[in-house]
């Protein structure tokens, strides 16, 4: 369901935050290198378990408490490359050079204001995804500007902050992570809020991607890159959307949450005409004592119990959709999950289930609930089903009230779920073992934009538009303009490193194995002869299978290297006299033909224009 808002009506406000990782040879604050590994790679196991501190003014930061409540281990996949800093029993070395220069380049383009000393700080975050409790952060720079269709947005900050571990996946005690993302360099961007429509904000994050990657050192692929966008309309308030993935769902993302925050407000209207309210937990066990729901069946057969909660004036109200296919009560639930319940079950949706309908009639009479009045339940372990109701509870409280402030997590379809209380100030505090830095400006060149590459890569190396625009926006650019430098014809450049790996990775190569040293030394060999064009493909595919090979030991094993003219020439005289009747009677008629032929008796290791030209030659002799 697509909602048309007045967006300029309801008071719409966004900004967005963007994060992303840069290509360095080293992490931010240790010398480990900065490329991801396979789980199975890893060498070792080590566990934590993280508890939240109080900040230098002794306060407590309320999602870091909300966290704390969830008692679960954390377990970190460590691999050889793995050194103590990363496992937190060393302290962090200096902030590394390339990836402070890197963040102030990105500062010039985005036309910020850089600080006179970089101050490294701690900022608290105990989900398990940083082993030492916190995240390493530091502010570069701030108030710049882009500019959209829709007038310009500013640029709060720049920050530059280490990356966190990498989510394996849960485990029966906790959670699994990953070392080798840990302390990656990653930038992050905040704007001001200024974007006032879904279109300006997806324009305004297409805009700082293409700055980020004109400096030709940030890393690409799924992951590499994520948006955060905060957004609030005037009756609501101001949520902080995590996680957006790709560019192109963040104009839904923001339509959502429009249409989620103004069904809220319309929600707590009707509850306030109904003066509705919310009841006291109770265990209704015994209401469900001979149930065949399975799910209730099974958390009371394990010992568990069932709890309710009377939410006094919400029938028909819990079922309601808030965002597509997501209703009131899917938040509810998203609350109760995140003590550990499974889910909720409500009486907008019951019966159904397992559940009957005399059993619904038992359960409001159990609570004291009339016709208008709606009951959420959660079958649990006894511990888990208390505080899950008690976070349902909570949740339909502040439903009374309209939109809650909260960090939320961007789901696949461009709706989103609870993910904790919007972060305080007390989460960040000094960082005592990293030393403050004078970045030294001078030395930093402004990036050419991809926008005046693709300009340039048309005029100095005649490319066609496409081809340019591919290559100066494609992943490789860096190795592009490195061969090219070389020498490399441009064209041939351009259209391997972006259409022919694109052609391969269709057919199932496993491009991502070839290494920027396997492509440049293939486009050299290409280049200056030693092997054909047309064994280029064969020679990509033999290194992508067989990625410990130099290109040049790829050539050998697979005898694709060139031959000389003679031998070409001899191969297609012998062609042309094998079909000495077929040339006579068809003249140039047969050279398609014969092309096919001559290229085949060859196994593509010569040139086919050289083929062509001989194959012509000694077509018009005979004709």
């Amino acid at each position: 369901m697509t909602e048309d808002f007045d967006y300029e009506d309801l008071g719409l406000i966004a900004g967005l935050e963007i994060h992303q990782q840069l290509d360095t040879e080293a992490k931010l604050f240790c010398n480990c290198p900065t490329r991801l590994r396979e789980p199975e790679e890893s060498t070792r196991r080590l566990t934590r378990y993280l508890h939240p501190t109080k900040s230098e003014l002794g306060e407590l930061d309320e999602a870091a408490l909300e966290e704390s409540q969830v008692e679960r281990e954390f377990e970190y996949l460590a691999y050889d490359s793995t050194c103590l800093v990363e496992e937190d029993d060393e302290p962090p070395h200096r902030i590394d050079d390339e990836a402070l220069t890197v963040a102030l380049e990105i500062a010039q383009l985005l036309e910020m204001e850089p600080v006179d000393q970089v101050h490294p700080m701690r900022k608290l975050v105990i989900d398990g995804s940083n082993t030492s409790g916190f995240q390493r952060t530091m502010l570069i720079a701030d108030d710049g500007e882009i500019q959209t269709d829709d007038g310009p947005v500013g640029v709060e900050d720049l920050m530059l902050e280490e990356e966190s571990a990498q989510r394996v996946e849960e485990t029966d005690s906790g959670v699994r992570y990953s070392l080798d993302r840990l302390g990656i360099p990653l930038v992050e961007i905040g704007t001001k809020p200024d974007i006032r429509s879904p279109e300006q904000a997806r324009e305004a994050a297409e805009q700082i991607g293409m700055l980020l990657r004109s400096t030709g050192h940030v890393k690409r692929g799924l992951g590499t890159i994520r948006q955060d966008v905060n957004v609030s309309i005037a009756e609501g308030s101001r949520i902080e959307l995590k996680g957006v993935q790709s560019l192109d769902d963040i104009d839904d993302i923001v339509r959502n949450e429009v249409r989620r925050q103004v069904e809220l407000v319309e929600i707590a209207d009707e509850l306030d005409a109904r003066d509705a309210s919310v009841g006291t937990p109770e265990d209704v066990s015994k209401v469900f004592e001979d149930t065949d729901s399975g799910v209730i069946r099974g958390a009371l057969d394990s010992g568990g119990v069932v709890k309710a909660v009377r939410l006094e004036g919400f029938d028909g109200i819990v079922g309601r959709e808030i965002q597509p296919d997501r209703r009131l009560g899917t938040e509810f639930s998203d609350h109760a999950k995140r003590h550990g319940a499974g889910g909720i079950f409500h009486t907008d949706e019951l019966p159904a289930y397992g559940v009957t309908d005399a059993e619904v009639d038992a359960l409001r009479e159990a609570v004291d609930a009339g016709p208008e009045d709606a009951v959420a339940i959660v079958a649990d372990d006894p511990e888990t089903a208390e505080l899950a109701i008690e976070a349902v509870a909570n949740r339909a409280e502040t439903a009374l009230e309209g939109v809650p402030e909260e960090t939320r997590d961007a789901n696949e379809d461009a709706t989103s779920r609870y993910l904790r209380p919007l972060p305080g100030a007390a989460r960040m505090y000094p960082e005592t073992d990293v030393p403050p830095v004078e970045p030294d400006v001078s030395s930093v060149e402004t990036p050419e934009l991809l926008t005046e590459k693709v300009e340039r890569y048309q005029a100095e190396y005649d490319l066609d538009a496409g081809l340019a625009e591919q290559a100066a926006y494609g992943e490789h650019m860096p190795l592009f303009e490195d061969v090219v430098a070389q020498g490399v014809d441009p064209t041939l450049a351009a259209g391997t490193l972006e259409s022919t790996l694109t052609a391969l990775r269709r057919d199932d190569v496993s491009v991502e194995n070839l290494t920027d040293e396997h492509l440049r030394d293939t486009l050299v060999l290409v280049d200056e002869g030693d092997v054909p064009n047309e064994g280029l493909e064969d020679l990509l595919t033999a290194l992508a299978e067989n990625p410990e090979l130099t290109a040049e030991e790829a050539v050998e094993q697979e005898d694709l290297g060139g031959v000389a003219e003679d031998e070409v020439r001899e191969a297609v005289v012998e062609v042309v006299e094998r079909n000495a009747e077929q040339v006579e009677s068809e003249g140039m008629g047969a050279f398609s033909g014969l092309m096919g032929e001559c290229m085949g008796a060859l196994r593509g290791k010569a040139d086919g224009d050289l083929v062509s030209s001989v194959l012509r030659e000694e077509i018009q002799k005979r004709s």
